[in-house]
C-alpha cells in the first residue's frame, strides 16, 4: 500500500520541524508527507533523508488546507493519514495502520487511541509527550480492541483513499474547523466502518498557539453542530449532547476559569450563536466577523 501523511499547519514552525524529524523513526515510513500551510511564513525548510516531503501553499483554514493537500494526494495513494502538527505517534503507528487496512477491507476510516490529550488541559510540551510514549512502551504489548464511531478525531485519522472520491472537508467550517473531522468521516460510513483501534497510540500535545480566540471558538461550539445536524451528516444524538456539555462547562467554569482557557469568551460566543440559532441564522462562517481577542 502507498501511504501519505498530511499535516495542516499554522504558526507552529518549530513544532512542525520536530514532528517531521520524529516521523523518521516510524517502523513503516510514510511514502510521502504533505505539509499544507497558508504561506511559507508557517513552514521552515523541510527535508528528510528517509521520506519525501511536499509543501502545499494556499488558502488559510483547517478545512481549506486539508482539501488542498487531498488534491495533491488522492490519485497517488491508497491510504491518507491526517496528523495534527502537535500529535506525536508511537513509532509502530504506521506499520500497524497499514496492517489493519490490509486485513480489514471493509474499514473506511481508522483512528488511533490518544494516550494523553493536552487539548483537555494546559497542554503538553514536546518532552512531556515523548515521555508519555516512552512510559507506554515500557508497559508492554497493547490488547487490540476495535470500537465503531460516528466519526473520527481529526488529530489522528486515516482514510482509505478510494472511498473519498469527490468528498471534501466543508469549508464553511472556517478557520479552526471544529467538528469538521466528524462531518467528513461520518459521510464515509456508507463505504465501510469508521473505527478506533486501540493498538494505534499517540499523544496530542494540545498546543494553544495557532488556535482561534475564545469567543470565536465558543460560537463554533454551538453553530457548527447545529449546521451539521441540518446538513444531515452528524446525528442530533451526537451533536446536541456535545453542544450541551460545552455550554454547561463554559457557564460553570466561567466563574473560576482555568488560566489556559478563555471560558468567558467561549460563553459569549455560545450565547451569540444561540441567539442566531433562535433567529434561524445558521452561519458557521460568522466567526470571521467576531473581533479577534487573545487565543487561549
Amino acid at each position: 500500500m502507498r501511504l501519505a501523511v498530511i499535516i495542516a499547519t499554522l504558526g507552529r514552525k518549530e513544532q512542525l520541524a520536530r514532528l517531521l524529524e520524529h516521523l523518521e523513526r516510524q517502523e513503516r515510513l510514510p511514502d510521502e508527507v504533505i505539509v499544507s500551510a497558508p504561506d511559507e511564513e508557517h513552514v521552515r525548510v523541510c527535508e528528510s533523508d528517509r521520506y519525501p516531503i511536499s509543501i502545499v501553499l494556499g488558502r488559510r483554514g483547517l478545512c481549506a488546507q486539508r482539501n488542498q493537500a487531498l488534491k495533491h494526494a488522492l490519485e497517488r495513494f491508497d491510504v491518507v493519514t491526517f496528523f495534527d502538527d502537535d500529535f506525536i505517534p508511537q513509532d509502530n503507528y504506521l506499520r500497524l495502520l497499514e496492517e489493519a487496512f490490509q486485513e480489514h477491507q471493509n474499514w473506511a476510516v481508522v483512528m488511533g487511541h490518544v494516550v494523553k490529550d493536552g487539548a483537555r488541559t494546559a497542554g503538553l510540551s514536546w518532552a512531556e509527550g515523548l515521555q508519555v510514549l516512552a512510559d507506554e512502551r515500557e508497559q508492554g504489548p497493547i490488547v487490540s480492541k476495535v470500537v465503531d464511531h460516528v466519526g473520527a478525531y481529526g488529530c489522528n485519522m486515516s482514510i482509505r483513499a478510494k472511498f473519498i472520491g469527490d468528498l471534501r472537508f466543508d469549508e464553511r467550517l472556517v478557520l479552526y474547523g471544529w467538528q469538521e473531522d466528524i462531518d467528513f468521516t461520518s459521510q464515509l460510513r456508507r463505504h465501510g466502518r469508521v473505527v478506533g483501534l486501540s493498538t494505534l497510540r499517540g499523544v496530542h500535545l494540545g498546543l494553544k498557539i495557532g488556535r482561534v480566540s475564545g469567543e470565536r471558538f465558543g460560537y463554533s461550539q454551538v453553530a457548527n453542530p447545529i449546521y451539521l445536524i441540518r446538513k444531515g451528516t452528524v446525528p442530533a444524538s451526537f451533536a446536541l449532547p456535545l453542544m450541551g456539555r460545552n455550554i454547561a462547562a463554559n457557564l460553570v467554569r466561567s466563574l473560576w476559569p482555568e488560566p489556559y482557557v478563555d471560558r468567558r469568551g467561549r460563553l459569549r460566543g455560545n450565547l451569540t450563536a444561540l441567539a442566531h440559532v433562535l433567529k434561524g441564522r445558521i452561519e458557521p462562517e460568522y466567526i470571521q466577523n467576531i473581533t479577534i481577542s487573545e487565543a487561549r
